[in-house]
């Protein structure tokens, strides 16, 4: 709740901004407020500050409950350093993750997590036809948003070069309207089944396993 305030708030300020024709440059939430303010004009600045402030103070909840969260993570869920070995996974998703799925050996194959989450496709066949639907949504939404967010970090300039990220861009640019949604969401899923397949085994996460495999196979 204290991020999607800050976002609202951010987005209020770049309108206001917008509607008096001050376009303000792309930048991180956290330097939003210190950058924006040395840029507002004297009369709009007046009505601002109070939400630029208002940003701020958010910053500072936001840090403290980020701390707060790696401790219980560190300390207590010591399982989610595991986790966290996977690119675009922090600590928020592998604790999240943790303490939805409870216990790991329900499921009797690390796939099942997928369906479980509610990031597994619709399914209605018709004769010959299998058309493509939307995933069931059905789960915890909320650790699902996050792992659509890790995902699109993965797929993003700033994700490290790992075999699920070069399959999930080997999806998005295989043409079609909605080809990166598509390809977003199987990373998603896939990231899903890769952490329950570590928390199982303890194995040590190998980024080039598919590559490594391939070249001796080879």
């Amino acid at each position: 709740m204290l991020v999607r305030s800050r976002t609202s708030i951010v987005n209020a300020v770049r309108g206001m901004a917008k509607a008096v024709g001050l376009r303000l440059p792309a930048c991180s939430t956290e330097t939003f407020a210190s950058k924006v303010s040395v840029l507002l004009p004297e009369d709009l600045k007046a009505s601002l500050s109070p939400l630029l402030e208002t940003i701020v103070a958010l910053n500072l909840q936001i840090q403290k409950c980020d701390r707060a969260i790696y401790h219980l993570a560190k300390y207590k869920y010591l399982e989610t350093e595991r986790l966290r070995q996977v690119s675009g996974v922090g600590v928020n998703t592998a604790l999240e993750f943790v303490l939805t799925i409870e216990n790991p050996h329900r499921f009797q194959k690390s796939r099942q997590v997928g369906t479980y989450l509610g990031i597994q496709p619709k399914q209605r066949d018709s004769g010959e036809r299998t058309p493509e639907l939307r995933i069931t949504k059905a789960g915890n939404s909320s650790l699902r948003s996050l792992l659509i967010q890790c995902a699109h970090y993965l797929l993003g300039p700033f994700g490290k070069d790992c075999d699920l990220k070069r399959w999930g861009v080997q999806l998005a640019a295989g043409g079609g309207k909605n080809a990166k949604k598509r390809a977003i969401v199987a990373v998603a899923r896939k990231m899903a089944v890769l952490l329950h397949r570590l928390w199982v085994t303890g194995e040590k996460y190998e980024p080039f396993r598919r590559v490594q495999c391939c070249q001796a196979a080879a």
